[in-house]
């Protein structure tokens, strides 16, 4: 029995259509009934694309559903290396010191004919190594003295180490040890505080803990500072933002990254109220790259670019629902864009390049644009925008943004995807699904200001108990000039002019 698919409703429907235009040809449809046909046609049109769009199941692959790993991005200049990438040298390695220990084993018989060996020199040498950690609590105890004067009676005691404030105090390593648990490899508070104990014996309570980790947060207030100047300074921002959990509530994370320095902002709002509070985006002229959130096209005194990758994904849907040509072609127009761009020194396209992608994009539009069922006028009295389908949203949101779609062609700062802030705010997902939600804003806030340190320490190859140990001797904001340092063009790239 033939199966009832999108294939063949499609063409059922296309061979419905042409039916009634050859009766119409011939004159056997009067214009009181070709008027309704039409109006049905029209109907039936609307509500096959719908219907399919709705049948049609969403992945990371044909959605903005984010994907659980994404491909890189090289369509624009390096922002600066990934934490996953960065070369750490000997200065920013690994907390624990390390003993080394050698060895020689000694050839003294043969094991052949058991002759002596011992005062012949050895040919050769085969080595083996064996890794090894052992923790190691180090204990300092100051006795402070207390003496009286045998003049006055008045009694003088010894000053103890600024480090050391009260009668019982866990030094910066620990301190740095707990903080990394929490924020970096996002334990709960129980078994961050289980862990410590098993490898050192020493129980810290929760309050302690949660005391690191925003005395860590009030360190850095000069360093986020410095790292809002200096991310107004850069040609393109990558922002995004998401659901965050805090006291039982969503409230919602904002990143802005430039590849390399991120800040990650909680709030209660999403959209204008929360920009202007962060008040990045205002003040910012470059470029921004994003996922198409209406509220970022208010700020005009910036250009915008709108991530490739969740346009190539809601093509992708389009195909897959409806099979609708323009679509298939536009997904193929902008890979090939971005492929060109990737294996572009420059990472452009020249000026003809550019005028050829804008009029195939042009002429795309327009095909589809034909293709798509007509959308009904809005009944009179009713109010209120005309529901539309997801292609019909899509093919209106490619026209009125050709500039931001294409923009990554021109400008070699300018990436495709917004990769770099979705990638970015991934973790902050683990971390709600590992603790739930944050109990005060105070913390969620601790939270985003030490992680946005870490993820910015480790594009710069450091080991985030250094990193921590760093901000704790306040020595943070000085960091920021390794970021631009790193992130500085190390030779002119001349950009390609647009004569369009």
């Amino acid at each position: 029995m033939a199966k009832v698919n999108a294939a063949s409703l499609r063409q059922e429907f296309e061979d419905t259509k042409a039916r009634i235009a050859a009766l119409r040809a011939d004159g056997k449809v009067s214009r009181d009934v070709d008027a309704a046909i039409r109006a049905l046609v029209t109907l039936l049109s609307i509500l096959i694309t719908v219907l399919l769009e709705k049948t049609t199941r969403k992945g990371s692959q044909n959605s903005s559903l984010p994907p659980s790993q994404t491909d890189k991005d090289e369509t624009a200049r390096r922002k600066g290396t990934s934490g996953k990438g960065a070369k750490q040298n000997r200065q920013n390695g690994a907390g624990l010191r390390k003993t080394t220990v050698k060895e020689t084993v000694t050839v003294e018989t043969c094991e052949a004919c058991g002759g002596d060996l011992s005062d012949v020199d050895a040919i050769g040498r085969e080595r083996r190594i064996l890794f090894d950690i052992v923790f190691e609590v180090v204990e300092r105890r100051v006795d402070a003295e207390v003496k009286e004067c045998p003049e006055c009676l008045a009694r003088t005691k010894g000053r103890f180490p600024d480090t050391m404030p009260g009668p019982l105090q866990y030094g910066v390593g620990l301190q740095a040890f707990v903080i990394n648990l929490l924020v970096a490899h996002m334990l709960s508070l129980r078994r961050a505080v289980a862990l410590v104990q098993a490898i050192s014996g020493l129980r810290l309570s929760e309050a302690t803990c949660l005391g690191y980790v925003r005395r860590l947060h009030d360190a850095l207030q000069s360093w986020e500072d410095a790292a809002i100047e200096r991310l107004l300074e850069r040609p393109a921002l990558h922002v995004d933002e998401t659901g965050f959990r805090v006291d039982g509530k969503t409230q919602w994370l904002h990143v802005v990254t430039d590849g390399a320095l991120t800040l990650k902002f909680v709030h209660p709002k999403r959209g204008g109220e929360a920009i202007e509070d962060i008040g990045i985006i205002p003040r910012y002229t470059g470029t921004l790259v994003h996922d198409c959130w209406g509220a970022y096209f208010v700020y005009d005194q910036c250009t915008h670019q709108l991530c490739g990758s969740h346009l190539l994904r809601e093509l992708t849907f389009i195909v897959d629902s409806n099979g609708f040509r323009w679509a298939r072609l536009m997904k193929k127009l902008l890979r090939e864009a971005c492929h060109k761009v990737n294996k572009s020194d420059a990472k452009t396209l020249t000026a003809t390049e550019r005028r050829s992608v804008r009029k195939r994009y042009r002429t795309i539009l327009t095909q589809g644009g034909k293709e798509l069922p007509e959308i009904p006028p809005r009944p009179k009295g009713k109010r209120g925008r005309v529901a539309k389908s997801d292609a019909h949203n899509l093919h209106e949101r490619l026209e009125k943004h050709e500039e931001s779609v294409l923009r990554f062609t021109a400008n070699p700062d300018v990436s495709f995807t917004n990769n770099a802030g979705e990638q970015k705010i991934r973790m902050s997902k683990v971390k709600i699904k590992v603790s739930g939600c944050f109990r005060t804003q105070l913390q969620a806030k601790a939270w985003c200001r030490v992680s946005s340190y870490l993820d910015s320490m480790a594009a710069l190859g450091y080991n985030p108990l250094v990193a921590i140990q760093i901000a704790l001797a306040g020595d943070a904001a000085a960091m920021i000039a390794l970021h631009q340092a790193q992130t500085a063009p190390k030779k002119s790239v001349k950009r390609c002019e647009i004569n369009e």
